[in-house]
């Protein structure tokens, strides 16, 4: 299910770090089938009309998703209740911390409906 990500997720050294993002990507791309698979900026990355919704990127502590600056304040309560560190534009979850899918599911379903009618990749 994942095309455009293969060569991302191939040099993932970690074989359980690698299972875990395609897991993560698949599920997004199950859950909101209408995004589109983008690879840019070195990290996989879904959009909806040409406009950015979510990215996500590997480090060696965790797995970082970015959904822009204004939905991480909306969703900062809730984040920060998840113990996700979070930086101004992204979250950071460790590798030993479970994924949690229905803040995930909330995220990026604000995200297209926020931008539903934004013509431009980042929010301005």
């Amino acid at each position: 299910m994942i095309t455009e990500f293969e060569e991302y997720l191939s040099k993932i050294e970690d074989d359980d770090q690698q299972a875990r993002v395609r897991e993560v990507l698949n599920w997004v791309q199950t859950e909101f089938p209408q995004l589109k698979q983008r690879y840019a900026w070195n990290q996989p990355m879904f959009t909806d009309h040409g406009t950015f919704i979510i990215g996500f990127s590997v480090a060696k502590a965790h797995l970082a998703f970015a959904p822009e600056g204004p939905v991480m304040e909306k969703f900062a309560e809730q984040i920060a209740a998840d113990q996700y560190n979070p930086g101004k534009k992204f979250g950071r979850i460790k590798w030993t911390q479970p994924v949690d899918y229905d803040l995930l599911r909330q995220i990026i379903a604000f995200n297209i409906a926020d931008k539903a009618d934004c013509t431009t990749f980042w929010r301005k």
